[in-house]
């Protein structure tokens, strides 16, 4: 895509999202600081502290060097959880047109602003979303790679979508405002406020463009490349699913959605149970992966149609 983003009168802020990461923040800010400085009109870096300590406070006064053109500033929000530090960026970025998320364990390839503000420019949308790609601290084992269990969807560039993460997101605050939309603060330490903010936006009227070139790179460390961690994720992605649907329904209806719910769920168990035991008697790895990870999905359907949350960043 060619730029098209000659506005310099629309001021821009790029929040990143932080807590206890201080060697990928160290590395991403640079970055971003980078990216600010390729594109016309007013760019401002925003971190949003989620540490009870305040610890990246030094890291963000460290990148505000004297000869660097583009702002860095700095905020705590002491308050637990994703969605109250979501929130307290869509506030500190009252006097801005544009709000951009980017997570602190991503790094951005080149031109990713200015793609994802071309997008913005030709479609005037509510939103503009981008892909993520994983790139891993050490290779995953077979089983990881064959469940597909760091795969993301993708489009092609002006495609609608209805429904999106934080991760790579644009939002036009004007639209949002209108809106009257804001993250949901039950769901900071269980994950799905994104989700469930960005589907109220869709059904709202508000319009979701992707922007298939303005890829972010997610950096999966270590720790997260294990059978448990990822079938974890799985059950809380299926939670999540059945809280924000019961969430976002009239109380009319919510028995309909959630025997709807509980019916898709048990599909899923039953469904991805047995793609495992075809997998485990054809002896083809990536049936067994795939088949535990509908099946856990389908758990967390299950878990959360009945009102149980899992809560996957619950703190000490």
């Amino acid at each position: 895509m060619n730029s098209g983003y000659p506005n310099t009168a629309i001021r821009v802020v790029i929040s990143v999202l932080t807590y206890c990461r201080p060697q990928d923040l160290e590395e991403l800010l640079p970055e971003l600081l980078e990216q600010a400085g390729t594109v016309p009109g007013p760019v401002e870096i925003l971190v949003v502290d989620n540490d009870p300590q305040g610890g990246a406070r030094d890291q963000v006064a460290a990148a505000n060097t004297s000869d660097s053109p583009v702002p860095v500033r700095y905020v705590h929000e002491p308050n637990p959880g994703i969605a109250s530090a979501r929130n307290r960026a869509l506030t500190e970025a009252a006097k801005a047109q544009l709000l951009v998320f980017i997570d602190d364990d991503e790094r951005p390839t080149a031109k990713w602003l200015t793609q994802l503000l071309d997008t913005y420019s030709t479609f005037r949308p509510a939103a503009v979303v981008g892909p993520v790609l994983s790139r891993y601290d050490t290779e995953p084992d077979p089983w990881i790679r064959g469940g597909g269990f760091f795969e993301r969807r993708r489009f092609a560039t002006g495609t609608s979508v209805s429904l999106a993460a934080t991760n790579n997101l644009l939002l036009d605050l004007v639209e949002v405002r209108r809106l009257g939309l804001r993250f949901d603060e039950r769901f900071g330490l269980s994950g799905g406020s994104d989700s469930l903010f960005t589907r109220q936006l869709h059904r709202r009227g508000g319009q979701m463009i992707w922007c298939d070139e303005a890829v972010v790179i997610d950096v999966v460390p270590a720790d997260r490349l294990t059978h448990e961690w990822v079938l974890q994720r799985a059950f809380r992605m299926g939670n999540t699913w059945s809280r924000i649907n019961l969430d976002d329904t009239e109380n009319g209806e919510r028995m309909l959605v959630r025997f709807t719910l509980l019916v898709r769920g048990t599909v899923r168990v039953l469904g991805g149970l047995a793609r495992y035991l075809a997998g485990l008697i054809v002896g083809q790895l990536p049936q067994r992966a795939r088949g535990l990870r509908t099946a856990a999905r389908g758990a967390g359907m299950l878990s959360g149609s009945v009102g149980s949350v899992y809560h996957e960043y619950k703190r000490s």
